[in-house]
């Protein structure tokens, strides 16, 4: 399968590598020190449970260069969702698709609209994995899960061969007949876990077991499933208690890729996490008053340390 990996950080480098190694055709977009290493020496993922090492890659930072794509895994950073998807439809072929991997639940809109539905996918991913130098992916953990599938009119054919694939190159992948609910069930997790550990600047295990932290990460959780539910997304009733669960069961020292973002003095995703729950509760008419502290309390850090620090 000819795979493009648009965005090879965390999320796009480490299934990327794995998918490579499972012997498809992989390009990888990427920009700066990070794609030098890559041309240099290759990329290099550091896991506790899955080490890899790729001598060559194919990489690139011209989208433009890329063509008759089956699959292009979109995995670009929030901020870049809008003006990246519109240089998708060039890069896939004929019956070629589209994944966004996003932690929102605003891209896949933004890439349909790009596209179409027909050549759109929907697609979550569970890791912990960032930039740790370049050319090298560090992953935190073990976790390393894809779950794809089509929306209503969607290429559901796609997805089942997409994940045939994923599997026989050792990842987990499931293929979802309704990865709306799973797109929201990782958002309603991902945006009160990256609002409480930027906010309070600690990894999970802080938030966890500390009272006060604990108690706002779920109220956190409520308040985006309260919104989910509003917009038609199928919670199990028991939903809050299993995201508190999840939050239990990761490593004590996983922290967000918001809070590296904000300790590196990068711009952050806050505005399409906490603050798009915000923002898209107000337009509902529903209170979201944790989101919307936890947005505000790191948003002057949004562009990125220097800006928060000249004001």
């Amino acid at each position: 399968m000819r795979i493009a990996v648009f965005g090879s950080g965390g999320v796009g480098g480490y299934f990327g590598a794995k998918l490579a190694l499972g012997g498809h055709d992989v390009t990888f977009i990427a920009r700066g020190k990070h794609l030098a290493a890559m041309r240099a020496s290759g990329l290099r993922i550091e896991s506790p449970s899955t080490p890899m090492i790729l001598p060559t890659v194919r990489a690139t930072d011209r989208p433009e260069d890329v063509h008759d794509a089956d699959v292009v895994m979109f995995c670009v950073k929030l901020w870049d969702v809008e003006a990246a998807a519109k240089q998708l439809a060039p890069m896939l072929a004929p019956d070629g698709v589209a994944i966004p991997f996003q932690n929102g639940v605003e891209a896949p809109g933004l890439v349909a609209r790009a596209v179409g539905d027909s050549r759109t996918l929907g697609g979550v991913a569970y890791i912990a994995a960032t930039i740790s130098a370049p050319g090298v992916i560090t992953q935190t953990g073990t976790m390393a899960q894809l779950r794809v599938g089509a929306f209503p009119n969607g290429p559901a054919t796609t997805s089942r061969e997409f994940a045939t694939v994923c599997k026989a190159a050792a990842i987990e992948c499931e293929d979802s007949d309704d990865i709306a609910l799973g797109v929201w069930r990782k958002f309603i997790f991902l945006a009160p876990m990256s609002g409480c550990t930027a906010a309070a600047r600690v990894p999970i295990g802080g938030i966890r077991n500390d009272a006060d932290l604990r108690a706002t990460f779920i109220a956190a959780v409520r308040e985006a499933v309260a919104l989910g539910r509003s917009r038609g997304i199928g919670f199990a009733a028991n939903i809050v208690d299993e995201q508190i669960g999840f939050l239990d069961r990761l490593p004590a020292e996983m922290r967000s890729s918001m809070l590296n973002d904000l300790v590196a003095g990068n711009r952050l995703e806050a505005p399409w996490l906490s603050g798009a729950i915000a923002r898209m509760s107000a337009e509902a008419g529903l209170p979201a008053p944790v989101n919307a502290t936890l947005y505000a309390v790191v948003k002057p850090y949004c562009d990125g340390a220097r800006t928060a620090a000249n004001g």
